[in-house]
């Protein structure tokens, strides 16, 4: 079955810092945005800096619920498929930041 065509407006990543150890990335969320489908090509830790909650979009049609806590990290690992959706009536941000040493 095909997926049905959502038109979600984008979250916003901003680089903070690209060195050929690591990528540091910002990402603000206004409420119902989104990140697009995407493939992390490296390992990466997410540092959130306000509360959320997140949609968690994975393939083959799956979904995760996930609740953001300000300053409770969490790491994936490289080869991480998914699109990530603001499923919350606030906006939240977090920093990710890829380890280019890690990938995948």
């Amino acid at each position: 079955m095909k997926e049905p065509l959502r038109c979600r407006p984008p979250a916003t990543g901003t680089v903070q810092i690209d060195n050929e150890d690591m990528r540091v990335m910002r990402w603000d969320f206004p409420p119902g945005s989104e990140t697009g489908w995407h493939r992390h090509g490296f390992a990466y830790a997410v540092v959130p800096l306000h509360a959320g909650t997140m949609l968690i979009e994975l393939p083959e049609g799956r979904t995760m619920d996930v609740t953001l806590s300000p300053g409770v990290s969490y790491e994936r690992s490289a080869g991480t498929e998914h699109n990530v959706v603001n499923a919350g009536t606030e906006p939240f941000s977090f920093v990710e930041i890829e380890l280019k040493s890690r990938p995948g």
